[in-house]
Formats: structure tokens, C-alpha cells, sequence
């Protein structure tokens, strides 16, 4: 195998375009050796091994052939690599008729989803997850040293606040000692086969027996740590019902250093929500929206086009409202079309045939006319579930909808259909400014794009607003779109002065608006980024004093 590999690197490695060609000398390859499979991730490793003997060819672009060995590139292209983490199975303060309730996970979620798998495998301790998903993202090519930490696992707020530091403080503790361990012999020596026997001989650090006092200082610690980290923590998203979201709850939130909230709309429409039995109503969902926006926070809401009460018409409509209406105007949107799955409600009314998801063709439609309608300071991350389509019994079961819909020319003006991704260093660009009412205050969506607007390069998100307990003005996300570059690493969109450009007009107009306080909602991981900005840690935000102008 090593052979085979060492051939392919050193003799082949400097001829490669494209993957396909690499897929074609694979299987030459494997016939040769007579091998069942060379995955890139065994490549990648005997590469690594090569380029640190300094024994590559030296006609071989080694950034060409380490995006070619790169599984899922789609992951790093945000600027940050994605490590989703899962809380263990908790009762649920909802009932949901769509909702599945599989034993041994969390509710609403299934046991054959890949994150729920690799949750399973490591049982759900969230050091030993968090130490898995950087080993699985540096083997196949990626370069995971900003970090966005996703927790699944349904209504964290309902989980005990002491699960909650723990939870968290893992993570963190985590990241930290990710460069160390991955540089013993034990660790490199570690086969894919055998990297959860290694797992398991590795101890989480923190004891859930430790009081909340002690996690609660522990976690300052950790984060504090990780500012200087290899692999830092630059974002933490939490995942919630918004009849859970209080003042208390967004102070414990950003102490953890919560960065962004997902929370289950489903529907703004108290009808809907109550035949679902969703347990509250749109005031909660209001309420929550305008607290989250206040304490800094970027708020994702989940819709479910298709649930029972509504159609294709209905939601469309209730999808417009979203952005009409100023009480809503969330920043990121993720579409779970309702499916049927054994174990909910759901399924019993689809047996007896009070319920009908709707056709392929109709959910594309859908999809389509709502993205026509998607302000362009808005994210869609997704437009279904990662959902195995074997679980799925009645329902959308394309698992790649969004790479079909591209295929099929669909696209809008959204962040994500903009993003930088691949792109080089932006040489002509413009700022470019678009302002809204939401949660009775006033945002900006201040742009860096390409002239003739069709690339998103970064943005700044900042929040003016008089109820805000924090500061009067507020950024509540600065983001350079492009590869995700290490530190250290060679510059593209990232690391070119654009951050400190957006951050610059972010300034100008809260001074203009007599805002004598700015605070950002910075991950931990950046802080460090803000301080060079003259921006100082006060409680849970990077704050600066700002020079307002005399009347």
C-alpha cells in the first residue's frame, strides 16, 4: 500500500489536474497492486510524512495537490472549518408531531445521521468529539486551526447549567491540547482502524463531579488558553427552542462564548405552530429574536416548509413575512422540509392518511421561489436535513438537493450563493452599505464585494439599538469569506486588510450615530484580533470607547 502511494506522490503527483484524473490513477493503481481502495486521507498521510522529510518532488505544487487530496473542500471555503459536537440524550420539554424519538439519542434526532454515529461512538463524551473531528479534518486535507463549534443535541437550554460549562469547557480543553497529543508517537502511530481504541485511552481532563463554581472558573482558564491556541474556538454556535431564550440564558450564553443561536421557528404562524404542537407560540419567537439581537448574538432560524396546516402557497407567504416584517429579519435560515420518519406522530397520521408531504417537484419549487425572495445580508445554510434517506419514509429523500439545484442554474443573491470561496486576493472591490429595521433597532450589512456584485468577499454586521444592555452599538459578526487560511498560512481573501476595513466603517457609523461604546460578539479564538484594533475584553465582549463628535 505504502509502495503504491509513494509512486503516485513522487512519480504522478506533479501530472495531476483535476480529481478525476486522481480517481483514475487510484484504481489503476489499486489493480496493479491488486488493493481494494486508496482513500486520499491514506495519501494525504504518506504526504505529510514526505513533505516533512522534505523528500517531494520539488515540480510538485504541493497547494494544488493537497486541494485535490481534500475531501469535502466545500467545509474549509467559509473561512472556518465546522466541528459539530453532540450533547447526550436529555428529556425533551417539547411534544412535536414531526419529531422522532429514537432510544439512545437525543429527540428529533436518529441513530444513522453521521454526526449523531460519531457522537455514539465516542459516547457523547465532548472532549474525546471534538479530538475525533480535528484528527478525521486534517486527514483528509484540511487545515482545522479556526474552528466553528456547532452542539447539536436539541434544547440546550433545558439541559442543567452544570452539563452545560462541562460540556463546553471540554471542548475547549480540547482544542487546546489537540496540537500536543497529535505530536506523540502513540497518536501518530494510530491507523484509522484503530483511532477510537486511542480515543478511549484518552481521559476527558474534567470530572463531572466538579460543582458549577468550579466550571465556571475552569472555563475562563480554557478560554483565556485558547486566545494563543493552534486550534482555536472563533465561533460557538447553540442550538434552542425560543420559549427557553430569557435574559438569564443569553448572560450563561455568552459567558460560554456563544457567538450564534439556532432556534426553531418551523412557521411564524400560531396556527401551525399549535396543530404541530410546537408549545408556543410567535410572541416567543419575537421575544427571543430581540434578545438574542441585543446581547450581540447572530441568530439562524430553522423553517419547515411543509408541515401539517400549511402548503406550498402558505409558507411562501409566511416566508416573505420573515423579512417584511421587522420583528424577525434573522441572519441565517436552514430549510428542513418536513419528511416522515418511524417514531413520531408524524407517521401514524401519514398511515392513516391525515397527512401529505409534498411532491419533489412542488419542494423545489418552493425552494426556488423562496430564494428569489432572500435579502442578500442573509445566509442559507442548508436547504434540507442531513438525514439518511433510508430513515426517510414519505418525503424529500435527495440528500445533494442543493448541488441538484445548482446544477440546474438555481441560485440567489444569498451569502452563500456569493461567497468568496476558491477566489484569489480580491483586487478591485467596493464597500457597500444596506441598512434595516429589525427588533426595534437599526442593522447595517456593510459589504465588501466585487464590482459588478457578484462576489462576496466579507461582511460586518452592526447593530444600533437603545434597549441593548451591552453597548449602543453592537457588531454582531465580521467575516472574510475565502479559504480558510492557518496562521502563518500564505494570504488569499483572508488575512488582506479587509477585515479591518468593514470594522473601520462599522465605526464611522456608530460614531455618526452618536454611539460612544462599540462591542463586538468576538469568539474566543479572536479576541486576540480585536485587541490589535483597540478593543479590550469587558465581561463577555470585545469593547471600544469611540470618539463621538461634538454637536
Amino acid at each position: 500500500m505504502e509502495a503504491a502511494i509513494k509512486e503516485i506522490i513522487l512519480k504522478y503527483g506533479p501530472h495531476l489536474k483535476d480529481r478525476d484524473a486522481l480517481s483514475a490513477l487510484k484504481r489503476d493503481f489499486c489493480k496493479q497492486y491488486k488493493l481494494k481502495s486508496i482513500s486520499n486521507s491514506q495519501i494525504f498521510r504518506v504526504y505529510q510524512e514526505l513533505k516533512e522529510k522534505k523528500s517531494l518532488p520539488r515540480r510538485l505544487n504541493q497547494e494544488s495537490f493537497e486541494r485535490l487530496l481534500r475531501k469535502r473542500s466545500v467545509r474549509t471555503l467559509s473561512g472556518v472549518a465546522p466541528v459539530a459536537v453532540l450533547t447526550k440524550p436529555y428529556p425533551c420539554p417539547g411534544s412535536c408531531v414531526y419529531c422522532p424519538n429514537e432510544p439512545g439519542v437525543p429527540t428529533s434526532y436518529l441513530p444513522n445521521e453521521p454526526a449523531v454515529m460519531r457522537a455514539l461512538r465516542c459516547h457523547f463524551n465532548p472532549y474525546w468529539q471534538t479530538l475525533l473531528r480535528l484528527q478525521s479534518l486534517e486527514e483528509n486535507g484540511h487545515h482545522p486551526t479556526k474552528i466553528e463549534l456547532i452542539v447539536i443535541g436539541g434544547t440546550w437550554s433545558y439541559l442543567p447549567d452544570r452539563y452545560q460549562y462541562w460540556f463546553i469547557l471540554n471542548c475547549f480543553r480540547a482544542a487546546n491540547d489537540f496540537a500536543r497529543l497529535k505530536k506523540q508517537k502513540k497518536w501518530q502511530a494510530a491507523s484509522r482502524g484503530d483511532w477510537f481504541k486511542l480515543l478511549k485511552s484518552l481521559p476527558s481532563p474534567y470530572s463531572r463531579k466538579k460543582s458549577l463554581e468550579f466550571f465556571r472558573k475552569a472555563i475562563k482558564i480554557e478560554q483565556s488558553k485558547n486566545e494563543k491556541a493552534a486550534y482555536q474556538i472563533i465561533g460557538l454556535t447553540l442550538e434552542t427552542r425560543p420559549d427557553y431564550i430569557n435574559e438569564a440564558e443569553l448572560v450563561q450564553m455568552t459567558e460560554l462564548g456563544c457567538t450564534r443561536v439556532e432556534i426553531g421557528v418551523q412557521a411564524p404562524d400560531d396556527e401551525i405552530l399549535r396543530l404541530n404542537c410546537r408549545g408556543h407560540g410567535v410572541s416567543e419567537i419575537i421575544r427571543a429574536s430581540a434578545g438574542l439581537r441585543d446581547y450581540g448574538l447572530k441568530i439562524t432560524y430553522h423553517i419547515m416548509p411543509g408541515l401539517p396546516g400549511s402548503n406550498p402557497a402558505k409558507d411562501l407567504a409566511l416566508f416573505k413575512l420573515l423579512f417584511t416584517d421587522s420583528n424577525f429579519q434573522p441572519d441565517q435560515i436552514k430549510f428542513y422540509p418536513t419528511v416522515v420518519t418511524r417514531g413520531s406522530r408524524l407517521y401514524d397520521w401519514w398511515l392513516n392518511g391525515k397527512y401529505q408531504p409534498y411532491s419533489d417537484q412542488a419542494l423545489r419549487q418552493l425552494i426556488i421561489d423562496c430564494k428569489a425572495v432572500v435579502p442578500e445580508y442573509v445566509r442559507i445554510i442548508r436547504l434540507i436535513r442531513d438525514i439518511p434517506s433510508e430513515s426517510i419514509i414519505a418525503g424529500n429523500k435527495i440528500t445533494n438537493l442543493r448541488q441538484v439545484m445548482q446544477q440546474a442554474g438555481v441560485k440567489c443573491r444569498c451569502i452563500r450563493c456569493r461567497e468568496a470561496k476558491e477566489l484569489k486576493n480580491p483586487e478591485n472591490y467596493q464597500i457597500s452599505q444596506k441598512s434595516y429595521e429589525a427588533s426595534a433597532g437599526r442593522e447595517y450589512f456593510i459589504q465588501a464585494e466585487s464590482l459588478d456584485r457578484q462576489t462576496l468577499y466579507g461582511f460586518c454586521r452592526l447593530r444600533l439599538s437603545a434597549n441593548s444592555k451591552i453597548a449602543p452599538a453592537l457588531i454582531r459578526e465580521l467575516h472574510v469569506y475565502g479559504e480558510l487560511v492557518p496562521v502563518g498560512g500564505r494570504a488569499r481573501v483572508q488575512h488582506q486588510g479587509l477585515g479591518k476595513e468593514l470594522l473601520k466603517t462599522a465605526e464611522k457609523i456608530a460614531i455618526a450615530a452618536d454611539a460612544d461604546l462599540l462591542a463586538v460578539s468576538a469568539g474566543v479564538g479572536v479576541r486576540a484580533y480585536y485587541r490589535k484594533q483597540g478593543y479590550r475584553l469587558s465581561g463577555t465582549h470585545m469593547v471600544k470607547k469611540l470618539k463621538t463628535p461634538k454637536k
